[in-house]
């Protein structure tokens, strides 16, 4: 049976969970496939587009899950939605960030990013302003999920070395009383590695209404 470029994707999905972004090679691909490598440029041209059809993929395999938005929601709670569950799919496999960071959409997205600038422009923006604030809202999340996953990698790393990791004596309070402040508080309120993202995404959204704001008052 032909291999399809389904299963290509597929499989490097597979390996990206299994070893991270930097093990996958477009030769390693083709052997965990048991095909020559020369076979693999009928689907994918090089690594690049590689990546970009897993992002796609990965999208929407996460989209699958999600129910769907409701039609009548305030524009707010619409948006702060689409960036959750967009954090979401980048946390949900190993080094998504990496390999959604820089991709272009391939035609089978562009429908779906239609849909979402048309969000936007019903809630008021210009187009032209709309894809630009997606795009800075996106590189935050994507940031956001960046860190969330070195952290993760940092966990591996220390559990397969077995060496106890990234011990460090607090700082001295007398010399860094702030920063000893600021550490003793994130303990005791951000115990979810999701809190920060979710802090950051709220400042954001306050500053998206506040400009949604002043778009609807200027009309």
């Amino acid at each position: 049976m032909a291999l399809t470029r389904d299963e290509v994707v597929a499989k490097a999905i597979e390996l990206l969970d299994e070893d991270g972004l930097d093990a996958l090679t477009l030769r390693r691909l083709a052997k965990a496939l048991g095909v020559s490598a020369p076979t693999l440029y009928w689907h994918v041209k090089d690594k690049r587009q590689l990546l970009d059809q897993m992002a796609e993929c990965m999208i929407a395999l996460q989209r699958a899950k999600e129910p769907p938005l409701p039609k009548d929601g305030e524009w707010k709670d619409m948006i702060a939605e689409m960036f959750r569950r967009q954090y979401r799919t980048l946390i949900s496999y190993r080094d998504a960030a990496r390999v959604m960071a820089g991709n272009r959409p391939t035609d089978l997205g562009l429908p779906h990013i239609e849909r979402w600038l048309g969000m936007w422009t019903d809630a008021g923006f210009s187009p032209g302003e709309a894809l630009t604030l997606i795009m800075s809202v996106g590189n935050y999340v994507m940031g956001s999920a960046l860190e969330y996953q070195a952290e993760a990698e940092r966990a591996r790393l220390k559990d397969s070395t077995k060496r106890g990791g990234d011990r460090h004596d607090p700082p001295d309070p007398a010399l860094y009383p702030n920063l000893t402040a600021a550490v003793m508080q994130r303990r005791s309120g951000l115990n979810d590695p999701h809190d920060a993202f979710e802090a950051g995404l709220s400042l954001i959204l306050s500053g998206l209404e506040a400009r949604r704001r002043e778009i609807v008052e200027r009309r």
